[in-house]
């Protein structure tokens, strides 16, 4: 994938895919029976990070220069 298209995937992710997923977590977890305080922690911890792993190929390299684009 070009670093323009993992760039642009990267935008849509977060701007699109991320507010949808937090919309499920936190409706799944207000549908859930109330969890004692610690494990409820836990569960919004891990749906925090979760999400950023399966996604870890998308965002590496998307904060430096464009490798494909000739210098000078």
């Amino acid at each position: 994938m070009t670093y323009k298209a993992r760039k642009k995937l990267a935008l849509f992710v977060l701007v699109v895919g991320l507010p949808v997923y937090i919309i499920i977590a936190v409706t799944i977890m207000s549908q859930a029976s109330r969890f004692p305080l610690v494990v409820e922690f836990l569960i919004y911890l891990a749906l925090g990070i979760g999400w950023a792993f399966p996604l870890k190929w998308v965002f590496k390299g998307i904060g430096q220069p464009d490798p494909d684009q000739e210098s000078g």
